[in-house]
């Protein structure tokens, strides 16, 4: 089997030899290795490493934490790159997003099972159980915001999910979702933040005459637009572009951008560094 092990610890010396050491003495093969360091004196630490191994075994981690993890003040995780992580998508009408991730799932392009998407509008009921996907239709009524976000907790509790997208959801979740959905949430944001954050972009992007339109994915907190930035990319865009035009420019940025996250996460390539990532 394949496994994963991503750490990120205070930087001195030793690290690499340890973890390596100590995978060599149960007979793993190293497939690849990343490392980072903020600063090689004092600064922090960040390693992803791939290997092979016949089996993991009960007492494996047990062992990592106590003869290495402890020793350099790891915070870490290990991931068996066999499972298929398991996703839900959350949407409001604009699907290009949501079925373009549907699309990517089916051909083998993520590695992950969608056994939920959860919209505020009905309109993609079809278009999603036709890729044998679950959709449920979950409303959010002025002032009654708290209720359809107690509903999507519940239906998202019995998934053992281990990631939430937001392929366009335009709802602000609040803090005690973020809280209690139990795994990181990942947002597409249609423009190149921190440029235009909120609403509307396109149509500011417009006013001010830019001539790249971009799209952001990145991990979602309480400040809207302002999680941690895991992808980006831009097209161009002239004095001729109308808002639709950049709309039409932007879904496929948006599209790209979304995928290449979401691709990163569910490999464990990203690890988060206060606001912001390391991406291996």
């Amino acid at each position: 089997m394949e496994a994963r092990l991503l750490i990120a610890c205070p930087d001195r010396h030793g690290i690499v030899a340890a973890v390596s050491g100590f995978l060599a003495a149960r007979d793993a093969n190293i497939v690849t290795s990343d490392q980072y360091s903020t600063d090689p004196e004092g600064g922090a630490f960040f390693m992803r490493m791939a290997f092979t191994i016949d089996a993991l075994g009960e007492g494996f981690a047990g062992a990592f934490a106590s003869e290495v993890a402890e020793r350099f003040a790891m915070e870490w995780r290990l991931d068996d790159a066999g499972r298929a992580k398991r996703v839900a998508v959350l949407v409001s009408r604009e699907d290009h997003c949501l079925l373009d991730l549907l699309w990517r799932r089916r051909r083998g392009e993520l590695h992950c099972e969608i056994p939920l998407v959860i919209s505020n509008h009905p309109d993609h009921a079809v278009d999603v159980e036709g890729f044998g996907v679950r959709y449920e239709h979950v409303p959010v009524v002025k002032g009654e915001k708290p209720a359809a976000e107690a509903r999507m907790l519940e239906l998202l509790s019995d998934q053992s999910l281990d990631l939430v997208v937001l392929a366009r959801y335009m709802q602000i979740l609040s803090g005690g979702f973020l809280e209690r959905v139990g795994c990181p949430v990942i947002n597409i944001h249609h423009s190149f933040l921190p440029a235009f954050p909120g609403a509307q972009p396109y149509h500011r992007a417009m006013e001010r005459g830019v001539k790249l339109i971009g799209a952001t994915a990145h991990y979602v907190t309480e400040e809207l637009d302002a999680g941690p930035i895991i992808a980006q990319d831009v097209a161009p865009a002239t004095h001729r572009d109308n808002v639709a035009e950049l709309e039409r420019i932007g879904r496929d940025v948006e599209r790209t951008v979304l995928a290449r996250a979401v691709g990163l996460h569910l490999e464990d390539r990203v690890l988060v560094h206060g606001g912001r990532t390391v991406v291996f």
